[in-house]
């Protein structure tokens, strides 16, 4: 009798003939209990190596062209400042994230290979940041650490004070980036009085500082002291359009601003802003990039989005934050879910034809900026007139 006679699950053999017979032939109780076992024997034979036939990438190829995220090229984790230095090109946004919270997204961030962290004082975290920070065996030097001067301090004689609160809550001596806040309504904090827009307003008040907001060099000058002094590293700005952008740089400036910090995703996509910061050396930092919080399920189902996930086999998520690098742009994802925090540092080159694609869809339709209260605010101008 041969192994397959012997061992096969669905055949027997007459005792008295030899002759192979069905199960069918055969007592139903124990033709139903050889069932089960045949089933139980396939199942853990087959399922080993399905999983093998996946993870070697056979299974892609019988189902098309898609492919495995591991043959997809890494984008570069880093780009070039115009002082030689390298920024992460993707950083762990912590607005919105609560008491109890940042403090765990940040060491998980640091633990998945985040070096870049962009806070700010409004957000009412920076010290259980600091915190997470202390605990973490990373030298401070291989960390990028932004925070931002809020609109009630802009006046030249109120910086250095709310510079230092920031740098005493996150523990260090300097900042890596210091941005010039508008910034909007933190939830988390009860004593956060101030919803502000890209203006200055008078020292602890809601006042609008016609002056500053037309005009921010005297609040520039006092962050160059700064720079001087070996507190800030780099001077960023926050949602300057063109016109604010010109108005600034059109004075002798020491340092020029490093990073433009700007609404940026698929529903706004701004390649107009975008061409003019690279003519002139200037790296736009997207926030939101999946769009606000009301946007991100949206921005996911994307047709064009989907299409490229099942493609490449990597989430919506990466689709979006792959083409926001490829862009050229410095991307703050923020979360406070381990698995999405890991998953949003995983970005890979998409083909040429698949970032065309997408880009085209994101700059065909009419734009739709979330941020901008002006009208709110009761402002006499919008803040993004000019852009």
């Amino acid at each position: 009798m041969s192994f397959s006679q012997k061992y096969h699950p669905l055949l027997t053999v007459d005792k008295d003939t030899g002759e192979q017979e069905s199960l069918q032939c055969r007592d139903p109780r124990k033709r139903r209990s050889l069932l089960v076992i045949a089933v139980i024997i396939i199942m853990f034979t087959s399922l080993p190596f399905v999983h093998m036939i996946r993870s070697r990438g056979f299974w892609g190829a019988c189902h098309g062209s898609q492919r495995n995220s591991s043959t997809l090229a890494k984008l570069p984790s880093h780009y070039t400042l115009p002082s030689g230095d390298n920024i992460p090109s993707v950083a762990l946004g912590v607005w919105q994230a609560g008491k109890g919270e940042v403090g765990n997204a940040v060491k998980t961030a640091l633990t998945a290979g985040y070096r870049h962290i962009d806070g700010a004082w409004i957000y009412c975290n920076e010290e259980e940041v600091g915190q997470a920070l202390k605990t973490s065996s990373i030298p401070c030097e291989e960390l990028w650490l932004t925070s931002k001067l809020w609109n009630t301090f802009h006046a030249p004689e109120d910086i250095e004070t709310a510079l230092d609160q920031s740098l005493s809550m996150l523990g260090t001596n300097y900042l890596d980036l210091y941005l010039i806040h508008w910034g909007s309504y933190s939830p988390t904090c009860a004593s956060c009085l101030f919803r502000t827009r890209p203006v200055a307003f008078k020292t602890c008040t809601t006042i609008l500082d016609g002056d500053l907001t037309a005009d921010p060099y005297p609040t520039w000058q006092k962050l160059e002291e700064l720079v001087d002094k070996g507190k800030i590293r780099y001077i960023v700005i926050s949602n300057f359009n063109t016109r604010r952008i010109k108005n600034l740089t059109a004075n002798n400036l020491k340092y020029q601003p490093a990073v433009n910090q700007v609404e940026l995703n698929f529903w706004n996509p701004q390649p107009e802003l975008l061409k003019l910061s690279k003519e002139n050396g200037l790296l736009l930092e997207a926030y939101s990039p999946l769009g606000s919080d009301k946007q991100v399920g949206k921005s996911l189902s994307v047709p064009e989005v989907k299409s490229i996930t099942s493609k490449l086999r990597i989430t919506p998520a990466q689709v979006i934050i792959s083409w926001s690098i490829q862009r050229s742009t410095i991307v703050l994802p923020k979360s406070i879910t381990p698995s999405r925090i890991t998953e949003n540092l995983e970005v890979f080159e998409l083909p040429q034809e698949d970032f065309e694609r997408l880009e085209k869809a994101a700059t065909s339709h009419t734009p739709q900026r979330v941020v901008n209260l002006s009208a709110g605010w009761k402002l006499p101008f919008d803040v993004f007139d000019g852009q």
